[in-house]
């Protein structure tokens, strides 16, 4: 067995690198924050282009705002804070300046999950995929690595429509998808069991994928790096097609990706067996990132335990 250590990355980088290409082609790009220069990893942008930030400081449900107000003169806003507050403090200005007006903010909520490991369950964001997917027409995009990050970004840039960005900080190896919005990536065919994961959870979930092989199971592996609207053609195949479907996201499985594909499932009456793994309705024990993680059963071998569990029929 290989001991070579994959190269991993920050995903906040390629968004940060992209974002100034944009706006050195596009004089409409502008990025808003609530003083998070840093952890958006703007800096190089605030120098490039004093004039096109925003810095709103503390104060997500003005930035909101300023986002939408900046979108309906003519502007393409990318409006940037560290996800818990973004989702948390704005929630009512995504639905209403932005969802329901229809306004094409790119709403980018950075390291999201449990990025911020010690600092505890205020600093992270587990429900933002559970509170946005409640949210009529916004689009939800968690990019799996730095090449899709990039093209998520280009894509929202020039999409002209209400989308939230899940800008991973927990650096992650590349997987090689290929971003169409709307659209999962299927990284690994397979004729046992499926995975459907999304952001963080994508390369863990293939490395589960090539442990279960050992094994003697074919695990298909799905990036649904568009969490809403959800690819349900691709669940239906992978309901005909495999025997059972592990969802795997860094997230409250209460309303997020897991509930979103078992509502597909539940829809379609299908005979297929679910095991969602994520957070379970629950406030994380202090701890790093990799450390909760772990904690959550939300390692390639908590992911192939699941998978080996619904091949073997058990449960």
């Amino acid at each position: 067995m290989s001991t070579m250590v994959a190269e991993t990355f920050d995903c906040r980088v390629a968004f940060a690198e992209e974002l100034l290409a944009l706006a050195r082609a596009d004089e409409r790009i502008v990025a808003v924050c609530n003083d998070s220069v840093g952890s958006s990893n703007l800096v190089a942008f605030a120098k490039e282009f004093p004039d096109r930030l925003i810095n709103v400081g503390i104060a997500e449900q003005d930035m909101v705002g300023v986002g939408a107000g900046l979108a309906l003169s003519g502007y393409v806003p990318f409006v940037c804070g560290a996800s818990p507050f973004l989702t948390g403090r704005a929630l009512e200005q995504i639905k209403a300046d932005v969802a329901y007006s229809e306004t094409p903010v790119v709403l980018c909520g950075m390291s999201p999950g449990m990025a911020y490991g010690e600092l505890g369950p205020t600093h992270h964001s587990i429900e933002d995929l559970s509170w946005l997917r409640a949210i009529a027409g916004l689009g939800i995009v968690v990019p799996a690595d730095p090449a899709e990050t990039r093209a998520a970004v280009r894509w929202a840039a020039a999409a002209a429509t209400p989308v939230f960005l899940r800008i991973g900080r927990f650096k992650v190896p590349a997987v090689n998808g290929e971003f169409v919005f709307g659209r999962a990536s299927t990284l690994r065919d397979g004729t046992d069991v499926t995975v459907v994961a999304a952001g963080t959870m994508v390369s863990r979930a293939l490395a589960a994928a090539e442990e279960a092989a050992e094994a003697g199971v074919d695990v298909r592996v799905l990036n649904m790096s568009t969490v809403a609207p959800l690819d349900e053609e691709a669940i239906r195949r992978a309901m005909r097609e495999t025997r059972g479907i592990v969802t795997a996201e860094e997230a409250t499985t209460t309303g997020g990706l897991g509930a979103a594909v078992a509502a597909v499932v539940v829809a379609e009456r299908a005979p297929v067996r679910m095991r969602m793994l994520g957070v379970h309705r629950e406030f994380a024990p202090t701890g790093s990132t990799a450390f909760l993680l772990e904690h959550f059963g939300l390692t390639a071998a908590d992911i192939r335990a699941a998978a080996l569990e619904l091949a073997k029929g058990d449960g």
